[in-house]
């Protein structure tokens, strides 16, 4: 048995059934805000809960910003300050401190009481255009040798710690000085392999109060120390002009 009902008895029940709904539960509209919840970079500081006796309030207190605590990473040394080596030397005879700073800008400071030592290691930090740093005192007394030793020895040392690992250097140079008259020639290795060949005339015994012989001293300690590979050479025998002149006349 089939059951027909008919499109007008349909219309008229719903709508009768739509208006009792209304009139027993009025529409409320409800807006929501949609806030999109991103996730927290930083946790939030704890809630600290302070409870007070019975008189008197409670109070709550919270960070309202994101707080780090994890301290920030150590700065390199090659970008905060510079390759830097630094040593202090002490012995019987002397008492020697040296800083070096390979990313200097030729600033130097050197007092050793031994003052042409004073002077080349001023021009050694003008022309490498790095910074050093030198302060010595020995028993100049008896002579210059132990101090002349020693700074040399510190130095090497201090370059050995400011190269580091080594990584990315240039580790070769080849360099010819002329200075009027004379022309000295230098190759040299930051190979970790410590050698010296010097072929130097020094014409004079001294300059000012310092013995020239202790110059290849001076290269020797610096090469034991810092590992590098150093040739110093004189491609000619030079003359003072008035030495030359002097010579002509004798003949």
């Amino acid at each position: 048995m089939e059951l027909s009902i008919s499109s007008r008895l349909l219309n008229t029940s719903s709508a009768a059934a739509a208006t009792a709904l209304l009139k027993s539960k009025p529409r409320v509209h409800n807006r929501h805000t949609s806030i999109p919840l991103l996730p927290l970079k930083h946790p939030f500081s704890p809630l600290t809960l302070k409870q007070m006796s019975n008189n008197s309030q409670s109070t709550l207190s919270c960070s309202s910003l994101p707080q780090n605590n994890t301290p920030p990473a150590p700065s390199s040394p090659s970008t905060a300050s510079g390759r830097i080596g630094e040593v202090k030397r002490v012995t019987k005879e002397t008492n020697v401190w040296v800083k070096i700073n390979l990313d200097g800008t030729g600033v130097a400071n050197s007092s050793t009481s031994i003052p042409f030592l004073d002077h080349m290691l001023d021009q050694l930090a003008s022309h490498g255009l790095f910074d050093v740093h030198v302060k010595a005192t020995g028993d100049i007394h008896i002579d210059d040798h132990h101090t002349n030793e020693d700074v040399a020895l510190a130095l090497g040392t201090a370059l050995l710690q400011s190269l580091g690992d080594r990584k990315g250097i240039n580790r070769f140079g080849d360099f010819s000085a002329p200075l009027d008259e004379a022309l000295i020639h230098v190759s040299l290795d930051l190979s970790g392999r410590p050698h010296l060949s010097y072929d130097l005339n020094i014409p004079t015994a001294r300059v000012g109060t310092y013995d020239t012989q202790l110059v290849e001293h001076f290269f020797q300690s610096l090469v034991n120390t810092s590992g590098m590979t150093l040739h110093i050479r004189q491609p000619y025998r030079s003359f003072h002009i008035y030495s030359l002149l002097e010579k002509i006349r004798i003949i």
